[in-house]
């Protein structure tokens, strides 16, 4: 299916110097959208633009565009209108953010809507300008075709439901022509690929797949993972994570669909698949009714060439991650062909031919007015140029590891894809045996660190694998883009618009361009992200500051491993010491280290079960023996085990007013002796008969994991506390269950597993 736009169609306006024109953006919060803005706002006088922008919360959409002048495109335009002098009537300088949010005012309104629920049209438009999509490679298939593909097809409705005639700027990629091998020329497609089926099918494979997952044994998978991760800190947690898991199943299995139906009808991944059924859509309901549609195809789009002004990007684009992570040693080798053409634009190229179809009056209609802004036919630059120059910058400018010393970058032999993929699999499966070999590893500072890195170095390796499996078609295609209609649109263009806004391509100098723009644009970008990082890394690490005084804020302390640096393990064999004959002590000893494997299975799967299994072997004591042994050289060795921090943290609580709460699995008549450092102790209680010998059985369910946060939300309910300003402290992955709760989380020398929450949640983690 193809069509052409219209030949017969004309343009609205005349020139850009007389009339207003009216113009519909869409994509106006992305990357090209911004600088497309900015142009047409600094470089003409007589446009007024209608931005297309979503609300986003309770943020309105007018809001969110406002917020674009914090942006260095917009915040450049204020210090140089600042720079420039401009005075007004009285003489006074005119401040360039004032005058800037002027220009927005008279000449920018907002239109509240999105593309998938597109508002109906009232205003009337000369042109539009429709760069909006959603530009992940590898978006579960249904959200890309509802965004790319159906927020097409909503536009164009609306426009046809209007009843208006604007010129169409649709905004596409040079790709959407597929995968091929030589030349690929401008015009439209000859895809034998139905858009309308292609869309209801997208959408319908939500519907299956989300059945598919809810399948007996899919589920049953999911139970089993989420109980290994997550099943300390209780059944409601579970849950939670096993629903999050089948949620995540259904993304990644939607996300290969799209991918593989994009590569079984010939497209490299499933954006530049739906960009092609996009234009589909403009060919059929736009130009297929007599109305003008310009389509505009650039390539790699990358940093600008000259304006808003050298070097200026919006965050990192398709090549840059592999580029920071070859710049930082991580990439050894590439799956990539020296020899191919690696079509890179830079973004204020493709903005003058979008300000050009926008302004100028251009004759161009049907397969004339597909624009390839590419750079492949005019000026190629091989793969391994390009490589050569990212090179040698890093090795002139090199960046520094966390310890400050600086990086050699490797340097690239270009050896068989396969090959380089396969190493890969291997670094990243032999980091994560790695990972799982220390998860079994008694939790120590050292393991803590060895478990933080494998972390780091597996999430890092997965993230360049996906990106290679992603970019790899870009860095080994043989296709070079024509781009006759942009040479010959730039012959139709008169001198003074070219003056400010060419797009010649051919007197680029890459190596120039990469080394003293946009390596530095990046280089930036990385560093700014790595200072962020290291702040929130000091802050997390700093001392503790002041407490802030309160009397209706908590401070909640677990016992083992927290408060005391003993475990109720321990506690039962002080027990057994002060109260068995010493001829005894072998076989107690004996039968508890045969226990230690099952305690250890039982602690990893549930806390509660640990401590029914431990306290049990208190049958047969009496809670009043056990009291008064408190009473003597037992409970002056609890008291000695109370960690130093641990002391000195309770009473800075106190001291501030907070009300603190020691919360145990151990044994009530074991912990008396510490009820004078707290203002309540909530402790285990043991089942006793009618002559107060304990039966081995819990009075009630110890208070760990989620009981422990039901208890916690009920016991502030009725102190009239304020969990937003209390503090919590824990050792266990048990514990980040009621830590999750309080505004101030802290874990003491964590488990593997409470430490892996807290990097991740960025709790304060603290070495007593």
């Amino acid at each position: 299916m193809s069509h052409s736009t219209s030949p017969a169609a004309q343009p609205a306006t005349g020139g850009s110097t007389s009339g207003d024109r009216r113009i519909l953006l869409t994509g106006v919060t992305g990357f090209l959208g911004q600088a497309v803005l900015r142009s047409l706002l600094e470089t003409t006088t007589n446009a007024h633009v209608t931005a297309v922008v979503r609300p986003k919360g309770s943020v309105t959409g007018r809001k969110r565009l406002e917020q674009l002048l914090r942006k260095p495109v917009f915040s450049s335009w204020a210090d140089l209108l600042s720079a420039q002098g401009t005075e007004d009537v009285e003489g006074t300088a005119v401040d360039g953010r004032a005058r800037l949010k002027e220009i927005f005012d008279t000449r920018v309104s907002v239109l509240e809507g999105d593309l998938t629920d597109m508002p109906v049209l009232t205003d009337p438009f000369d042109v539009v300008i429709h760069s909006a999509s959603s530009v992940s490679f590898d978006p579960p298939i249904d959200d890309a075709f509802r965004t790319n593909v159906g927020g097409a097809q909503n536009l164009y409705e609306a426009l046809l439901a209007s009843g208006q005639d604007p010129h169409v700027i649709h905004v596409s990629t040079a790709y959407v022509g597929g995968i091929a091998k030589g030349l690929r020329q401008e015009g439209s497609l000859q895809a034998d690929v139905d858009w309308r089926a292609e869309y209801e099918a997208a959408l319908a494979a939500r519907a299956r797949v989300e059945a598919e997952s809810r399948r007996p044994e899919t589920l049953r998978s999911q139970i089993r993972a989420a109980k290994v991760s997550v099943g300390r800190m209780g059944p409601q947690t579970v849950a939670t994570a096993s629903e999050e898991a089948r949620r995540d199943w259904v993304d990644e299995r939607l996300v290969d669909f799209g991918r593989t139906r994009a590569q079984s009808v010939g497209w490299t991944d499933i954006y530049t698949f739906t960009k092609a059924m996009a234009e589909q859509v403009a060919e059929e309901l736009w130009a297929g009714s007599g109305h003008r549609v310009s389509f505009v195809r650039p390539s790699i789009i990358e940093s600008a060439m000259k304006k808003p002004y050298p070097g200026w990007i919006d965050g990192y684009k398709v090549a840059d991650p592999l580029i920071m992570a070859y710049g930082r040693g991580m990439l050894p080798e590439f799956p990539g062909l020296a020899d191919s053409i690696l079509d890179v634009i830079p973004v204020d190229h493709v903005v003058n031919v979008i300000v050009a179809l926008a302004t100028q009056d251009v004759s161009r209609r049907g397969d004339d007015a597909y624009y390839q802004v590419v750079s492949g036919a005019s000026n190629p630059l091989p793969f391994h140029e390009m490589v050569t120059a990212v090179r040698e910058y890093f090795v002139e400018h090199p960046l520094e590891d966390d310890k400050g010393r600086e990086i050699q970058v490797p340097e690239w032999s270009f050896p068989a894809v396969e090959m380089v993929e396969q190493r890969f699999r291997a670094k990243e499966l032999s980091a994560k045996l790695g990972a799982a070999a220390v998860a079994y590893l008694p939790a120590t500072r050292r393991t803590r660190e060895w478990t933080s890195g494998l972390h780091k170095a597996t999430s890092g390796l997965t993230m360049l694998r996906k990106y290679i499996e992603l970019y790899r078609h870009y860095t080994k295609t043989e296709m070079v883009f024509d781009d006759a209609n942009t040479r010959a649109l730039r012959d139709e263009l008169p001198a003074d618009f070219l003056a400010t806004h060419d797009f010649d391509i051919t007197g680029l100098v890459w190596k120039d361009y990469f080394q003293q723009q946009h390596l530095p644009a990046v280089t930036d970008l990385t560093k700014a992200y790595s200072r962020a990082k290291s702040a929130q890394a000091r802050r997390t690490s700093r001392p503790a500051r002041a407490l802030k005084e309160s009397t209706d804020s908590l401070a909640v302390f677990d016992l083992d491993g927290t408060v005391l640096a003993t475990n109720i393990v321990q506690q039962y064999f002080a027990v057994v010491r002060a109260t068995r004959p010493r001829r005894t002590w072998p076989a107690e000893i004996g039968g508890l280290l045969a226990a230690v494997p099952g305690y250890l299975r039982a602690d990893k799967r549930d806390r509660s079960e640990l401590i029914r299994l431990v306290n049990r072997r208190y049958k047969g004591y009496r809670s009043e023996d056990l009291r008064s042994l408190m009473q003597g050289e037992a409970g002056r060795r609890i008291r000695a085990s109370i960690r130093p921090e641990a002391l000195e943290t309770i009473e800075r609580h106190r001291a501030a007013g907070h009300r603190t709460v020691l919360v145990s699995g151990a044994l009530d008549v074991l912990v008396e002796q510490l009820a004078d450092l707290f203002d309540e102790v909530i402790a285990t209680h043991m089942d006793e008969d009618e002559t107060g010998v304990m039966t081995g059985y819990l009075a009630t369910p110890p208070l760990v994991d989620e009981a422990r946060a039901n208890w916690l939300r009920k016991y502030a309910a009725e102190h009239g506390a304020n969990l937003a300003t209390s503090y919590g402290y824990g050792d266990s992955h048990a514990d980040a269950a009621w830590l999750d709760l309080v505004g101030t989380p802290a874990v003491v020398a964590p488990d593997l597993g409470l430490y892996a929450v807290a990097k991740k949640k960025r709790w304060q983690i603290l070495e007593w």
